[in-house]
């Protein structure tokens, strides 16, 4: 299950959000995840970031993966989106709106099922290669 949460005014489509984490999860073989997405402004973000990682600024994505819920072997897992961030960045990098949040959407569910692109360059690459495979048309 996938659950949307949207804090901010700014207006999103919970059916492509919804149908972007399913494709990544669907593709990874990873379908017993219960999936909660937050949209949140930036102070929040900040907020979350400076608490959960030592990281005393606004970013557009983050996510934490929860615990398995016993006795059903499904997952929780947990994305706060900062819309504000990914408006930015679809600006900087000349995409499009839709384009940066599924990036983002995509980026942290890969996270979410262990993928890191912070450790080594090998699996950087590896992660780099998955977020193309899923937000290919």
């Amino acid at each position: 299950m996938i659950e949307i949460v949207n804090l901010t005014k700014q207006k999103v489509r919970n059916d492509l959000i919804v149908k972007i984490i399913e494709k990544t999860l669907a593709g990874e073989k990873a379908k017993k995840w219960d999936i909660s997405v937050c949209f949140v402004g930036s102070l929040k973000i900040k907020e979350l970031n400076k608490n959960f990682r030592g990281i005393d600024a606004s970013t557009d994505v983050l996510s934490f993966a929860g615990l398995e819920i016993k006795g059903s072997k499904k997952k929780l897992g947990e994305i706060f989106v900062c819309l504000k961030e990914i408006e930015n960045n679809a600006q900087k990098e000349k995409q499009s709106f839709q384009k940066m949040l599924n990036w983002a959407l995509v980026h942290s569910t890969l996270h979410l099922l262990g993928f890191d692109h912070e450790s080594t360059k090998k699996q950087a690459d590896k992660m780099f290669e998955k977020e193309k495979k899923y937000l290919k048309n």
